[in-house]
């Protein structure tokens, strides 16, 4: 086989030097190979690089084109326009960060939500059935099915109402009172108008008792601030039509009704998959004004941050709110990265960014609510609460119609209906456990100044 053996030495096999043979060189054809000892592989001579580069003066077309300095000249536009894009981009970050307050707060809240059970002088359960107007299908309860805390935080989970109490799907659907009135009915309901504490399901006329239920709580009488901060961190849930929201409303509404007096929706969204326009990959932040509900002027007072490769249901992020005469703005997990910016101006109201002047309602012309502040911040000038909650549908266009299998028309007489008669389509995508509802480990609470 070519290999020796160990008893033998190679060398007495192998002709000495002195009797080898003499190779005559001259002899070799120039284009054969020289053998490789140890590889026994030819190896070909290398290859002279030539270069082809032209030398001395040469004509170049090109460059006279008019067509090819118009495309150079177009480039440069385009360049420099990035370029100049991205420095203010990066401006207006800085100063808005930079701009807001960032002297004294004192900490009037802090929840750790680990008392093993609801701090009451923190909290309120809000109890109540009709969709808070915005036409969501839960009843809020105090169930401890639907809001509890352990190890991780607090937990607001919604659940199916034939599954966490003892009604039936006929009683849901015809012919059952619910009453949560203070007269007549359990008296759980912290509503004083009657309408959102009583129901009666007809199944002629489409309405049926609320078809799930969740929580709400809120911080209400006990704990707010006017100017200041707030950090929530959550973790939100994963299903269709599902709406977590951490938001704030006045304690008085000393401008008048919703939305006069104001709203701060710190941050909301849908629970929905990426594949829905605006899902849970996506986090919503934004402000609620106008001197009536059909002049709410939201939609110029808002802003998006997207998630990339993951959604909010996956991990713990902190929701928060910056808030100052002159300024607000909310952000995810650090002031740098702001969702929404707003900034108040006294030369410049709401009322004049709102474009009201000359508006009517009811063939009448719409009084300015807060001309008599002069404040420029107006109505975000009064003390705010704070509110955790996770609603299911709505009414109001928060879910749009049409799009990805929504099993209900806004506004229609049988909404309610609708949805819960599709509840095998969308069950199945809520999350198992308390991956369904939201979870909080920490709420804190600022008011701007000193203690």
């Amino acid at each position: 086989m070519g290999f020796f053996r160990r008893s033998e030495k190679p060398e007495k096999s192998a002709p000495a030097p002195a009797d080898a043979p003499a190779i005559d060189m001259d002899s070799v054809p120039a284009t054969s190979y020289t053998q490789s000892f140890r590889l026994s592989e030819p190896v070909k001579p290398r290859h002279e690089f030539k270069s082809y580069r032209l030398k001395g003066e040469y004509v170049q077309p090109w460059i006279d084109d008019k067509r090819m300095k118009r495309t150079r000249f177009g480039n440069l536009i385009v360049y420099g326009m990035m370029f100049i894009a991205l420095c203010l981009s990066g401006y207006i970050t800085y100063d808005g960060a930079n701009s807001a307050k960032t002297g004294e707060y004192c900490l009037v809240m802090e929840d750790n939500f680990d008392r093993g059970g609801l701090d009451e002088s923190h909290w309120t359960h809000e109890v109540q059935m009709a969709g808070y107007g915005t036409g969501a299908f839960d009843w809020t309860t105090t169930d401890q099915k639907n809001s509890f805390t352990d190890s991780e935080g607090l937990h607001i989970v919604p659940t199916i109402t034939t599954e966490s109490t003892d009604l039936t799907e006929d009683q849901l659907l015809n012919g059952y009172s619910l009453n949560l009135t203070k007269s007549g009915g359990d008296g759980t309901c912290t509503s004083d108008d009657y309408l959102q504490c009583s129901i009666r399901s007809n199944a002629s006329t489409g309405a049926i008792l609320p078809p799930v239920r969740s929580a709400r709580l809120s911080t209400k009488g006990k704990k707010s601030i006017r100017y200041g901060r707030i950090e929530v961190v959550a973790k939100m849930p994963r299903g269709d039509w599902l709406w977590p929201a951490i938001w704030m409303m006045p304690e008085d509404s000393k401008y008048g009704p919703w939305p006069a007096s104001g709203e701060i929706d710190i941050a909301e969204l849908r629970g929905n998959s990426y594949e829905y326009p605006l899902g849970r990959d996506a986090l919503t932040s934004t402000i609620h004004w106008g001197p009536t509900t059909k002049t709410d002027a939201y939609w110029s007072t808002y802003g998006h941050k997207f998630l990339r490769r993951t959604d909010y249901s996956k991990d713990f992020h902190t929701f928060g709110l910056q808030w100052s005469e002159d300024t607000m703005f909310m952000y995810l997990d650090n002031r740098m990265k702001q969702v929404f910016y707003m900034k108040f101006d006294d030369k410049r109201t709401m009322w004049d960014k709102g474009g009201f002047s000359g508006a009517t309602a009811n063939n009448s012309v719409i009084e300015n609510p807060w001309k008599s502040t002069g404040r420029g911040n107006t109505p975000f000038d009064e003390k705010f609460y704070l509110i955790l909650n996770v609603a299911v549908g709505a009414q109001n266009g928060w879910f749009f119609d049409g799009k990805n299998g929504k099993p209900w028309v806004d506004n229609g007489p049988t909404a309610a209906r609708d949805f819960i008669k599709a509840k095998d389509q969308w069950l199945p995508t809520w999350g198992e456990g308390n991956d369904r509802g939201m979870t909080v480990k920490s709420v804190k609470m600022w008011q701007e100044g000193k203690c």
